[in-house]
């Protein structure tokens, strides 16, 4: 009874860390776009299946490119859309949003941001 106990309080902190685990971010290009204020980086960010990337906004435009799988997204405001492979979304400056992968499988999208240069890329929303 004891050992169950123990395991069964253990597992909600093995799952925040599966979760934590469970998205990738490759950080894959990041220039100057001419100008003092901008630039432009480009991430894949990978899900396993599941995993969602919690309420959150850019200091810039983001453009989300799906590559594999299938991603709901929710921005505030807004009804939620889920995209598969090949889908677009533009996301405006500010926007508070999330993703999570609502397909069986893996899920990769391809964000491309244009944004104020010195700000954090990602910055988490209550």
């Amino acid at each position: 009874m004891t050992a169950m106990l123990v395991v069964g309080c253990a597992l909600p902190f093995q799952l925040v860390q599966a979760q934590q685990a469970a998205i990738g971010r490759t950080e894959l290009t990041r220039r100057d776009i001419g100008d003092s204020v901008r630039e432009i980086i480009q991430t894949r960010v990978d899900f396993s299946p599941g995993a969602a990337f919690p309420r959150h906004s850019h200091p810039g435009v983001e453009v989300a490119y799906v590559l594999e799988g299938s991603l709901k997204y929710q921005l505030d405001g807004n009804p939620s859309v889920t995209l598969k492979a090949g889908d677009s979304l533009f996301i405006p400056a500010g926007t508070i949003h999330s993703a999570r992968n609502v397909g069986s499988g893996n899920a990769s999208e391809l964000a491309t941001y244009v944004v104020e240069k010195g700000k954090p890329l990602v910055t988490t929303a209550p």
